[in-house]
């Protein structure tokens, strides 16, 4: 069958692409041969949490061409959810039906064949996201491991190892007792942050994503102590406003780590060590905070964070929890009001409904123009948790999340050079995502919880291979490390004009490498700065800033294949079009005619009819339709 009978990604086909909202009216149209002799034609359409599909009745719309003959249907979806749906046919020869080829083209498929269904998300209409995210860029930071301002600290506990050798890599080997204590700092701080402010506006960032930052017992402090205290080494609540102060006037906006889903054991809250006192969860039950924590055999026996008896689980759902985190001068509250302007709730798919409901209105109510962001590693309107489909990016719970599949589609095209899998793997997670939520997305290509962007391209693989070999490994040869600069670049920017937001890692603006937790969370090296790579990160950082399609422009692909590919961001005043060759030679690309002569941004490529683009690296053309 020479002709395409349906394609959800071609406005002819469908009229809206995408995510649409409640209540919008969709158009389907299937263009069939006359030879199938078609005498009944229906679309068949389930809810997600529903085990039928429902027929709905399509209409014989006029003929397509001399051969081919067109059906359709108009329909609307009047609740948020997400949707699935395949076609149905009639003909003298019996049923048949067709399904997705995993590239949004319709199959008709033999009974005993593989069925994919197609996917409509369906999100609440009042979904709006913060417009002060879009068409900017992230940048994260390991608060301990930033930039040491030097100012004297008070209550810092005596059991923490203060290092001063800042190029030294962070301990990892385990005591005697086997345990691995994380209790080595290298006293990054607030204040540090705030004296590098000027570094982080000449990247062009306009949101810093901090982890977390309140008082715990170990340096990556997803073990919190105390929600309400800033960890002493960090500084104070004092310098916290101050930062906030500082970064707002620079129009750079602050995002906190929120790790609600478990605590330390060494905290207020459950007080293991005694170290509050003779208080806490831990030794008595008539601890304000027993109800927090599901115990099977008191004390000793409890609940905790996949099995790790330091990070004890709280019952989100309990209403002395609920009200402390999300209830008036709660957590959110109180961190928003003193200058935060959003949230990142940590492992997000481990959070229950109820709570994350709470977390945005309590977000909402404060600061309507929060951020509230999710973690999550899978495509977050299909993830599945708690024994069902999550409703994450419905409208109702978070602005947006981390961008993982995004991350691991830019890595792998950078690697190995797989034009298709990546045009494939982007335009999956572009037409399942809504609009809103895709537009402020969290695009990182490295964060603590992975490897280095630079030892991740051309690094050997970590995997099954434990931390002594990691440290052996730590720093790439030479000649890798060259490799490696490139492909960083060229993947850096793929990762900046996608939609969504760029998240920049600390350190990988530079070329730190490493491997994982806790290679990748070395300090700073502010002594060696790969100067090639910052002014190339500071040009994508001025491009982001002066084209304003990138903010919500639409993407569409020209072409991705034999290792090059080229994609475009359209608004209704500019567009952008960058050509990413992955191959180890250099190629002119042949430009449709509406590109050529264009104005190159990147690199000063000389534009006629052809782009040049050398090997490993990117060219970007714009085009004003003023």
């Amino acid at each position: 069958m020479d002709v395409i009978s349906y394609n959800s990604r071609d406005s002819f086909y469908k009229n809206k692409f995408g995510a649409v909202p409640e209540g919008e009216k969709l158009r389907f149209r299937v263009v069939l041969p006359r030879s199938f002799s078609c005498n009944s034609a229906r679309l068949l359409v389930r809810k997600d949490d529903e085990e039928q599909f429902t027929a709905h009745g399509m209409y014989w719309a006029g003929m397509y061409s001399g051969d081919s003959e067109i059906w359709d249907i108009e329909l609307s979806f009047k609740e948020s959810g997400i949707y699935w749906y395949h076609f149905g046919f009639g003909s003298p020869w019996g049923e048949w039906e067709m399904y997705n080829d995993s590239c949004g083209v319709g199959k008709i498929c033999a009974p005993d064949e593989e069925k994919n269904e197609w996917q409509q998300t369906v999100y609440a209409k009042s979904f709006k996201t913060p417009d002060w995210l879009k068409g900017g860029i992230i940048y994260q930071i390991f608060p301990d491991r930033f930039y040491a301002s030097g100012k004297k600290k008070k209550g810092v506990p005596t059991d923490r190892i203060l290092r001063d050798d800042k190029n030294a890599l962070p301990y990892w080997r385990p005591d005697a007792e086997g345990r691995v204590l994380n209790n080595d700092y290298f006293c990054g701080d607030l204040k540090g942050i705030e004296q590098k402010l000027g570094y982080l506006e000449e990247l062009g960032v306009s949101c810093i994503y901090l982890n977390p930052i309140f008082e715990a017992h170990s340096n990556h402090r997803y073990n919190t102590a105390d929600y309400f205290k800033i960890d002493p080494l960090l500084g104070t609540k004092e310098d916290f406003v101050s930062l906030c102060n500082s970064a707002h006037k620079r129009g750079i906006k602050i995002i906190l780590d929120g790790v609600f889903s478990h605590t330390g054991d060494d905290s207020i809250y459950f007080n293991k060590y005694r170290r509050y006192g003779d208080g806490g969860a831990y030794n008595s039950k008539k601890s304000p905070y027993y109800k927090w924590y599901d115990f099977w055999d008191y004390p000793d026996n409890y609940r905790s964070w996949w099995g790790f008896e330091t990070l004890p689980e709280v019952n989100e759902e309990r209403r002395e929890y609920l009200s402390f985190v999300t209830g008036k001068d709660g957590v959110i509250e109180t961190w928003l009001k003193l200058g935060a302007d959003g949230w990142r709730l940590d492992v997000a798919d481990e959070l229950p409904d109820v709570f994350i409901n709470a977390v945005r209105r309590a977000v909402k109510r404060t600061k309507p123009d929060a951020l509230l962001l999710g973690e999550v590693w899978e495509d977050a309107t299909t993830k599945i948790s708690y024994g069902s489909r999550r409703k994450f990016l419905l409208g109702k719970q978070f602005d947006s999340v981390m961008n993982y599949p995004f991350a691991n589609s830019v890595l792998n095209f950078a690697r190995e050079g797989n034009a298709e899998a990546f045009a494939r793997e982007i335009s999956d997670i572009v037409e399942n995502y809504p609009p809103q939520a895709l537009n402020v997305m969290m695009n990182h290509i490295g964060t603590h919880d992975t490897q280095r962007a630079i030892t991740s391209l051309v690094g050997e693989s970590c995997e099954n291979r434990d931390r002594a070999w990691q440290e052996a490994h730590q720093l790439l040869g030479a000649k890798a490390y060259l490799k490696g600069v490139k492909l960083l670049k060229l993947a850096a920017a793929v990762q900046y004009m996608l939609p969504g937001v760029p998240s920049v890692y600390y350190g990988d603006e530079i070329g730190m490498q490493g491997y994982k937790d806790p290679f990748n969370r070395c300090f700073f090296d502010w002594e060696n700065i790969n100067y090639e790579l910052f002014e190339y990160y500071k040009a994508l950082g001025r491009i982001r800033k002066n084209c304003e399609c990138l903010k919500e422009g639409k993407l569409s692909f020209v072409s991705s294949v034999l290792g090059c590919t080229a994609f475009q961001r359209v608004s209704e005043r500019e567009a952008v079009l960058i050509i990413a060759n992955r191959n180890e030679e250099d190629i002119y690309y042949n430009l449709p005619s509406e590109w050529q002569f264009s104005e190159e941004l990147l690199c000063s490529a000389a534009v006629n009819e052809a782009a040049p683009v050398k090997a490993m690296s990117a060219v970007i053309l714009r085009r004003s339709f003023d």
